[in-house]
């Protein structure tokens, strides 16, 4: 079984996630941030894993640590579903449009965390969450996963279309990469991710 269950406390947080990377796509989100949970639900949707997220934070001083431990405890929950990774696809890539937005992602689950991302979002919030934790977000999940990510928005007017085009991007090529291709070794060279 590819899942995970934990829970992350801080003083500023308690998260807990369960994940099942071989789900059909459904998901129950309470972060107490409205967009962060639409954004959550789309990406249990398009990446078809089940997730089950419910944090409680100082959502009274601002949704920073909210958003970034929520990234931060569904990374590690991804690490330790995907374990040795042996026998998974390992790369991912997918572009995915909201309308007039178009965002690409492309992820290695190389065990090197690593995130390049551009939302190219201009807005100082969407929903309660502040933008610059949407990108702040991905850096944490990719830093708590151990795993490389490029996340573009190729073109877009509406930061909300943006937003969630990245998210949906990055869900289908979460979907590819974890993806099992029946081979029993890990896909590396090295012989170890």
């Amino acid at each position: 079984m590819r899942t995970a269950s934990l829970t992350r406390t801080t003083n500023e947080t308690t998260i807990d996630v369960a994940l099942d990377l071989d789900g059909t796509g459904t998901s129950t989100i309470a972060t107490g941030i409205g967009f962060l949970d639409h954004m959550l639900a789309a990406l249990a949707k398009h990446a078809r894993l089940d997730l089950t997220l419910r944090a409680t934070g100082d959502l009274h001083i601002d949704d920073h640590h909210t958003a970034e431990d929520c990234a931060l405890a569904l990374g590690a929950a991804l690490a330790q579903a995907v374990g040795d990774k042996r026998g998974i696809a390992r790369f991912g890539s997918a572009y995915a449009p909201l309308d007039e937005a178009l965002a690409r992602a492309v992820i290695d689950l190389s065990g090197r965390p690593h995130a390049t991302v551009n939302l190219d979002l201009t807005r100082d919030t969407i929903g309660g969450l502040a933008c610059e934790n949407i990108a702040h977000f991905f850096t944490s999940l990719a830093a708590a996963a151990g795993l490389t990510l490029h996340l573009d928005v190729v073109r877009g007017e509406n930061d909300h279309h943006k937003a969630e085009a990245g998210f949906k991007a990055f869900a289908l090529a979460l979907a590819q990469a974890v993806r099992l291709t029946g081979e029993t070794t890990v896909p590396s060279t090295k012989g170890v991710l």
